[in-house]
C-alpha cells in the first residue's frame, strides 16, 4: 500500500504542469523558518510500485538531465558501442573538467568527427576554476565546453551507425528523436509528453515521477550485458564522469554502494538502489538546494543509510558565514 505524506495547510500549491506540489523542506535560519520549497517526490519498490509518494508524482514534468541515462540505453539498443567512462560521459551534465572535454574528443574521434559538429548551446565549463581558466584565456563560450557535449556526441556517433542525418538530430521528428522517445516509453512504462525545448537545443522529453522512478529501477537491476546493465555499470564505476570533482550526483553515488542517480536542472533528481527500489524528485521552485535532502530522506526510507549519505542531507544555513540553521525535509 502507498504511504501519501501529508499535504500542506489551505491546499497543495499548483505549478505550470497543473500538478500538485505540496512543501518538501523548510529552509530554517535561527530557529526562524526563512523559506519553504513544494515539490513532489515519489519512491518506488523493487517491483516498481509506489511506497511512498508526495505531492504529485503521477503528473507529467520536464525531467532535463536526469533523462539521460534513459536515453543512453536508446542510443545503445540503437548501435552506439561505448562502454565505461565514455558510456558514463554520454550520461553525464558535466563539468567541463579537461578530462571531460578530452574524453568528448576522443568519443567524436572514433568516427572521424570534429567538435564543430555538436549542435549543443555553446557555454563556459560549469567547473569554477575551469570557467575561470577560460575567461582568462580568452575562451569563448562552446558547444565542446557546454556540459552536454557527451550526450551530443553519443547522439552524433549513433547517427552515424544507423546512416542517419547529422544535420538535423535535434529535429524532434529525426529518427534518432523519435527511437529516443520509444525507448524511454518503454522504460518508464508510460508514454512520454511532446518535447519541449532543452537547454542544450535537444528535445526535452515529459514523463511522471513515477514513470521515471521505475526507469532508473529497471535500469539498476538490469543484466550487464544488456543495454541498461552497461549503463548502470558505467555510472557505478565512473561517478567522476557523470557529473564532476565534487559534484553532489558524484557524490551521492560514491555514497551508497551500487546506486546509480542523475540530477536534472531546475530541481530533478532520480536515483536506484542495486535491488531496483528507486526515488524521483522535482521541487516547483527549480531550487537546486532542496533536492539533496529530499532525494536522501527517500532514499533512507528505502534503507540507504551511510555517513557519507548524512553529509548530502546536511545543508547549512550561513549568517556571518557560519552555519545558524539549515535544510530540513518536512514533506515525507
Amino acid at each position: 500500500m502507498t504511504e501519501q505524506a501529508g499535504g500542506c495547510p489551505g491546499g497543495a500549491v499548483l505549478d505550470g504542469t497543473g500538478a500538485g506540489h505540496v512543501p518538501l523542506a523548510a529552509v530554517v535560519r535561527s530557529g526562524v523558518v526563512e523559506s519553504v520549497h513544494a515539490g513532489s517526490a515519489v519512491a518506488t519498490g523493487p517491483d516498481g510500485t509506489p511506497v511512498r509518494e508526495a505531492g504529485d508524482p503521477a503528473a507529467a514534468v520536464l525531467p532535463r538531465s536526469a533523462l539521460k541515462p534513459l536515453q543512453a540505453v536508446a542510443l545503445l539498443r540503437a548501435g552506439l558501442t561505448l562502454d565505461g567512462a565514455l558510456l558514463a560521459l554520454a550520461c553525464a551534465s558535466h563539468s567541463g573538467e579537461r578530462f571531460h572535454l578530452d574524453g568528448v574528443q576522443r568519443m567524436l574521434a572514433t568516427r572521424g568527427l570534429a567538435a564543430d559538429r555538436l549542435q549543443n548551446t555553446p557555454d563556459l565549463p560549469l567547473d569554477d576554476a575551469e570557467r575561470d581558466a577560460w575567461r582568462l584565456a580568452g575562451r569563448a563560450p562552446s558547444a565542446l565546453a557546454q556540459n552536454c557535449s557527451g550526450k551530443h556526441a553519443a547522439m552524433l556517433l549513433t547517427c552515424v551507425e544507423n546512416g542517419w542525418p547529422l544535420e538535423t538530430y535535434r529535429d524532434p521528428g529525426h529518427p534518432l528523436q523519435r527511437h529516443l522517445a520509444g525507448v524511454l516509453g518503454d522504460l518508464a512504462g508510460e508514454a512520454v509528453t511532446a518535447p519541449a525545448v532543452d537547454g542544450c537545443g535537444a528535445p526535452a522529453f515529459g514523463l511522471s515521477l513515477r514513470g521515471l522512478a521505475r526507469a532508473f529501477g529497471r535500469i539498476a537491476v538490469a543484466p550487464g550485458t544488456s543495454a541498461e546493465g552497461r549503463v548502470a555499470a558505467a555510472i557505478r564505476r565512473h561517478p567522476e564522469w557523470l557529473g564532476g570533482t565534487g559534484r553532489t550526483v558524484t557524490r551521492l553515488i560514491g555514497a551508497v554502494p551500487g546506486l546509480i542517480a542523475k540530477d536534472g536542472a531546475e530541481g530533478v533528481l532520480a536515483a536506484a538502489l542495486p535491488d531496483g527500489s528507486a526515488v524521483a524528485v522535482k521541487i516547483g521552485d527549480g531550487a537546486q538546494r532542496a533536492v539533496a535532502p529530499v532525494a536522501v530522506a527517500l532514499l533512507r526510507r528505502l534503507g540507504a543509510a551511510g555517513e557519507a549519505l548524512d553529509a548530502l542531507a546536511e545543508v547549512p544555513v550561513l549568517g556571518h558565514g557560519r552555519p545558524v540553521g539549515a535544510i530540513h525535509v518536512t514533506g515525507l
